[in-house]
């Protein structure tokens, strides 16, 4: 088991392994949001990587080709956002209005719930990106100094969450638009979140890919600013 685990290929065909077999689980199911692939992808390698004893910066030094292609990836989802640029147009104040309400509810909910934790300053810096798309929250943790791997950590655990939680609540709240449904999960749950509900309708993808874009931009000028506040 050591040699096996030590082969440089391991995490990687780890994490495709356990990403094929959720996908496969998710479908066989019918694609219950608590069995989203991400989710149960993460927990099978955290389970591995516990009984193994595998370090975790072992295994990202395995899974190394997968990092990379996370950019890529993530730029591949805002495909769908030129499919729908002249909907945006049309519904711009909307959508600014919705852009902003949920930055300020999102940055509320964090700095408030990091500070009633007694969280000390480098992990509300972490915890701050975590509605940003990976990439984007990777580079604002370092923007602010802050723990990368914990940012990304959050930033996952955020998405995951979102994809698995976020269409069954918008489906209690009777929201039925798919560009409404669309841009709420794209603005909670980014990368993730948003390759979920491109399975479901291209137009609930491309509004999702749209909302995950704005939001990045103007996290990253905003969250900064917040930074600077919350512990100056």
């Amino acid at each position: 088991m050591s040699t096996l685990v030590d082969l440089p290929v391991f995490g990687l065909v780890l994490t495709l392994g356990a990403y094929l077999f959720a996908f496969w689980l998710h479908q066989r199911t019918g694609r219950p949001g608590v069995l989203s692939p991400v989710l149960v992808t993460t927990a099978i390698v955290a389970t591995v990587l516990q009984l193994t004893g595998l370090p975790y910066a072992v295994y990202l030094e395995q899974v190394a080709l997968l990092t990379m292609l996370l950019g890529p990836a993530t730029v591949a989802l805002a495909l769908p956002l030129l499919r729908n640029g002249r909907a945006l147009v049309g519904a711009a104040p909307a959508v600014t209005a919705v852009l902003v309400v949920g930055g300020v509810l999102s940055i509320g909910i964090t700095v408030g719930a990091m500070m009633l934790l007694g969280a000390e300053d480098d992990v509300l810096l972490a915890a701050l990106p975590r509605s940003v798309t990976s990439p984007v929250g990777l580079s604002i943790a370092e923007m602010l100094q802050a723990s990368a791997p914990l940012a990304v950590v959050l930033t996952m655990v955020s998405g995951v969450l979102g994809a698995a939680v976020g269409p069954a609540l918008l489906r209690f709240a009777r929201v039925e638009d798919d560009r409404a449904r669309g841009f709420a999960i794209g603005l909670t749950s980014h990368g993730i979140g948003t390759s979920r509900v491109l399975a479901d309708s291209t137009v609930a993808g491309g509004w999702s890919s749209a909302a995950m874009v704005l939001n990045a931009l103007v996290m990253t000028i905003v969250l900064p600013i917040v930074a600077a506040l919350v512990t100056g």
